[in-house]
């Protein structure tokens, strides 16, 4: 992306055409989900399988998630499947904005569980265990 949002707006409101308008700045779109994931996917060189063996969800609604089919998935499930894709914090903040959910917040203690279990690198089981340990809600409550 090499255009600042500023300039799409201009760019916008000048332009009477939105075909052309799109055409011209296709690489400056937000891609939909699943397609974003796919490129998660690829750059971390991992596997759908192994996001469904690593996330602990359903092997269905991860599956969902990928083709396109679950538009809108669920904050907890997203965040299990960037654990499951080892993003670190700001990606993990970058997916939830893309995905249209909350970014993870400090002051939520729920959230700051999941802050400090993506700082220290634990998998989905580990941070489960946490957040079961303090008494909140695991992923798949």
């Amino acid at each position: 992306m090499s255009k600042s949002t500023g300039e799409l707006f201009t760019e916008l409101k000048e332009d009477k055409n939105l075909s052309g308008y799109f055409q011209r700045n296709r690489d400056e779109l937000i891609l939909p989900l699943n397609e974003y994931l796919e490129k998660l996917l690829a750059g971390k060189n991992l596997t759908k399988k192994e996001i469904v063996e690593r996330s602990g969800l359903n092997r269905e609604y991860v599956y969902h998630i990928f083709s396109g089919t679950k538009k809108k998935p669920s904050r907890p499930k997203i965040l299990a499947m960037a654990l499951a894709m080892e993003l670190n914090l700001d990606e993990v903040q970058y997916l939830l904005r893309y995905a249209g959910l909350g970014l993870l917040y400090p002051r939520n203690q729920w959230d700051a569980v999941i802050i400090s279990a993506v700082e220290q690198k634990l998998d989905v089981v580990q941070t489960n265990e946490l957040l079961h340990q303090l008494g909140e809600k695991t992923f798949l409550d």
